[in-house]
């Protein structure tokens, strides 16, 4: 994830800024990965149960066919974050957008959507100390 210079890393870790720039594209890397590989095996949660019936009635196949399309998106979203934070950040943010506009309109799935918006905030935070660490040289 970082560049292959020890020096541009051990600057990162530094710093508070370049520790939570870290954390926060290790998370926003392995979280999507792993959610979208349970996305084909259902081990975490029983996944299709959080697909709206709205967008179950516009995608083809079954809400389980939707969910393995989505867990590709996300395998792909934490895989750009690790090559690209500026970019991947953004990215993750805008699929959570989604995933909370599809939590809105189930029933009894606000809590998740309202702990996503904060995952959005993270993800959001994750472009810009990007940006920042980018500027300063370092690794993103």
């Amino acid at each position: 994830m970082a560049q292959t210079s020890g020096t541009t890393l051990s600057r990162t870790w530094s710093t508070p800024t370049g520790r939570a720039f870290l954390l926060l594209r290790t998370a926003f890397t392995v979280a999507p990965i792993l959610f979208g590989l349970d996305k084909f095996l259902n081990w975490m949660v029983d996944w299709p149960i959080y697909l709206a019936p709205w967008i179950n009635d516009i995608v083809p196949g079954s809400a389980a066919d939707a969910m393995k399309i989505v867990g590709v998106v996300e395998i792909a979203a934490g895989l750009l974050v690790a090559v690209a934070p500026r970019i991947g950040g953004y990215v993750v943010a805008l699929w959570l957008a989604g995933i909370i506009v599809n939590l809105l309109t189930i029933p009894d799935f606000y809590d998740i959507a309202l702990r996503d918006f904060g995952l959005l905030i993270g993800a959001l935070a994750l472009a810009q100390l990007a940006e920042g660490a980018h500027r300063e040289g370092g690794s993103s």
